[in-house]
């Protein structure tokens, strides 16, 4: 398979194909967003904002990531004090996924919200959609800031020369354990390095009473976490939007994680929540979001340990993720002047360290990491430190899941019949990988 030249698009092409996409059965028979009435990706038009007045009433629409209702009620108030905006929040879904197919049914109506959840499978659909702004203009404009940034977090949702989100609650997966158990089975005080040693270990976590390791399943879960085995191995789902997981190495990577389920016995997937079982003590050791980090301090009832994902025999290997926060394209000047003031006021570097040490998130803004909020959550919990030293050693996601719509629920798919079924890994992934091409060739390649 040959990549495609939609690789290289340039933002007049990339408009034109969008345009061309605007069939509201586009997109919806891949299982994305239906197109809204904006018809195409939104422009950057030169909008003069010194001459608009912000709206004095806002909504925003978002699943609370991490258990954080709490945090966000309060960060409107302190923005409602500091600017006489209200803010309505509102739950628009458990997941990211739900908000998503809530933003999708309201498209082109009155019910759009003025300011939505953008996850890192979501924003790029929203964007070629034309359900979304492109914020580099009002974050000029507004004086944003937006070289604190983390670059790698920002730059996720850069496409065509444009920025269509802002970093949120962004997250990698981490690899949390249960010290009592590891002091137990004898182990050192911290996570494997590798998978190999994981599985030296796992006899002995097992020989401690509990299932060693304990995986998650899922929508825009487990074709995450699983980029640290594959990657790990010197697979990738996709290069560029070519699918590459026809390669010995992506294959191996699936026939180790059977391994682990089925002939070690020392992994198992959740019936319902890893991270819930994690913390009842039922499994030694999860890998779960950055973002569980808060909630596990607060119900774990032994003393939890934190690590970086273990390296495959290709190195170290870990995605971000989490979600963004993008503002509805088709909303009046106002809705948006004022849903990005509220954008950078939840963001700034005091705000995103709140709502990290409140959370386990990561502070979306270099100037946050070493500032005197998270200096005193890294002295007090140590936990906290290990996310943020992680991202370091992040990369960008493979387009095949995070770009191609429906891409992610594919690879869901076959990794949910390779680790639940025990089904033949290059079967799985060959299945998926042509519905993934399938998608990309009748959605994208026709309009090129």
């Amino acid at each position: 398979m040959t990549s495609s030249p939609f690789a290289s698009l340039n933002r007049r092409q990339l408009l034109q194909l969008a345009a061309l996409l605007g069939g509201a059965g586009a997109l919806a028979a891949c299982g994305g967003p239906a197109v809204g009435q904006a018809g195409g990706a939104a422009t950057d038009k030169a909008t003069d904002w010194t001459a608009v007045t912000p709206a004095k009433e806002i909504t925003w629409w978002s699943n609370h990531p991490g258990t954080s209702k709490d945090i966000e009620t309060e960060l409107i108030k302190r923005f409602t004090a500091e600017s006489g905006i209200k803010v309505n929040l509102v739950t628009a879904g458990a997941n990211y996924d739900e908000v998503a197919q809530k933003f999708q049914a309201a498209s082109g109506s009155s019910n759009v919200p003025d300011l939505v959840i953008a996850s890192d499978v979501w924003w790029f659909r929203y964007m070629i959609n034309g359900q979304i702004l492109p914020l580099d203009q009002l974050a000029k404009h507004l004086e944003f800031g937006t070289e604190d940034f983390n670059t790698t977090l920002f730059n996720d949702y850069e496409f065509t020369g444009s920025h269509w989100a802002v970093p949120y609650a962004r997250s990698t997966p981490l690899f949390y354990y249960n010290k009592a158990v590891w002091e137990k089975a004898g182990l050192p005080d911290r996570a494997p390095k590798t998978w190999a040693e994981f599985d030296e270990w796992a006899p002995k976590i097992k020989g401690a009473g509990v299932m060693p390791l304990g995986l998650g399943k899922g929508t825009s879960w487990s074709a995450w976490w699983f980029c640290n085995m594959l990657w790990g191995a010197g697979g990738a789902y996709s290069k560029e939007w070519a699918m590459t997981l026809d390669t010995p190495e992506a294959v191996e990577a699936a026939k180790y994680l059977q391994k682990i389920i089925y002939t070690d016995k020392t992994a198992a997937v959740t019936a319902k929540d890893q991270v819930a079982d994690f913390g009842a003590g039922i499994t030694g050791c999860t890998i779960a979001s950055t973002g569980s980090l808060s909630g596990l301090l607060g119900t774990a009832k032994f003393e939890l340990g934190t690590g970086f994902l273990p390296e495959g025999a290709d190195g170290p290997a870990c995605p971000t993720g989490g979600t963004g926060l993008a503002i509805p394209a088709g909303k009046a000047p106002e809705q948006q002047l004022a849903a990005a003031m509220f954008l950078k006021f939840l963001t700034n570097a005091e705000n995103t360290a709140y709502f990290s040490s409140n959370t386990g998130y990561m502070p979306v803004r270099t100037s946050a990491l070493e500032g005197e909020t998270m200096k005193a959550v890294y002295a007090k919990t140590p936990q906290f430190r290990t996310a943020v030293d992680q991202l370091a050693g992040t990369r960008v996601q493979d387009w095949g899941r995070v770009f191609v719509p429906n891409g992610d629920k594919d690879l869901t798919t076959a990794l949910e019949k390779i680790m639940l079924q025990q089904g033949d890994p290059a079967e799985a992934f060959a299945v998926a990988s042509a519905s993934i091409t399938k998608s990309y060739e009748e959605n994208v390649l026709p309009y090129l």
